[in-house]
């Protein structure tokens, strides 16, 4: 693709733009793969202290908040999560847990058991599903002309292969909704919505 006569943008099969990787696989596996082996890494770095009996699980959850959730959570807003990739970002976080809770895989302690002993309510997939569906809502409001409203819309003309088609964005959207009872329409009192959108978060 030529911008004039002496700029040309090259071809690719993948690239990245801030911070995120976009390929022409027409899936988010290469970026969610590479969110959850960063994450790893760095709890790997903090492995002494999620391990430490001085350091209550508050303070730990809200390091693990701060330096690994929101990083592995980061574009999480438009990602098509595959069950392959939904176990991924679960098993991360649970890394975290087991760590912070001193519970080690051997222990053979079912990981609802570990939640429920650190009062986690909801599992990282919820929080992603709450995030998609607020951007959903946020893009369901703007105007008609604007980029991200028409990216939406947007329908490929390219040919699908043979067999199951692959999982697309709007599909998840469609079932959490379900799951909510949420309804089209719905945007313009969106705090209202069963999400919980707009309510403080709870701190330690």
């Amino acid at each position: 693709m030529k911008l004039d006569k002496d700029s040309e943008i090259e071809s690719c099969q993948e690239y990245k733009y801030l911070g995120l990787i976009f390929d022409t696989s027409r899936t988010d596996d290469k970026e969610i793969r590479s969110r959850v082996i960063q994450e790893r890494k760095c709890i790997a770095c903090l492995n002494g202290m999620l391990w430490s009996e001085d350091i209550r699980k508050e303070r730990k959850l809200n390091i693990y908040s701060a330096l690994i959730k929101s990083s592995l959570l980061y574009g999480s807003e438009t990602w098509r999560l595959t069950e392959n990739n939904k176990r991924r970002v679960e098993a991360t976080e649970m890394d975290v847990m087991r760590r912070s809770s001193r519970i080690s895989r051997k222990e053979r302690i079912r990981n609802v058991t570990i939640r429920q002993q650190i009062g986690l309510e909801e599992t990282i997939i919820k929080e992603i599903e709450q995030n998609q569906l607020t951007w959903y809502g946020h893009v369901q409001r703007i105007a008609e002309e604007r980029l991200p409203k028409i990216a939406l819309k947007w329908m490929t003309k390219q040919k699908t292969a043979r067999g199951r088609p692959k999982k697309n964005w709007m599909e998840g959207i469609r079932k959490a909704m379900k799951e909510r009872n949420l309804n089209e329409g719905q945007w313009e009192d969106w705090k209202q919505c069963s999400l919980g959108v707009g309510q403080s978060r709870k701190t330690f």
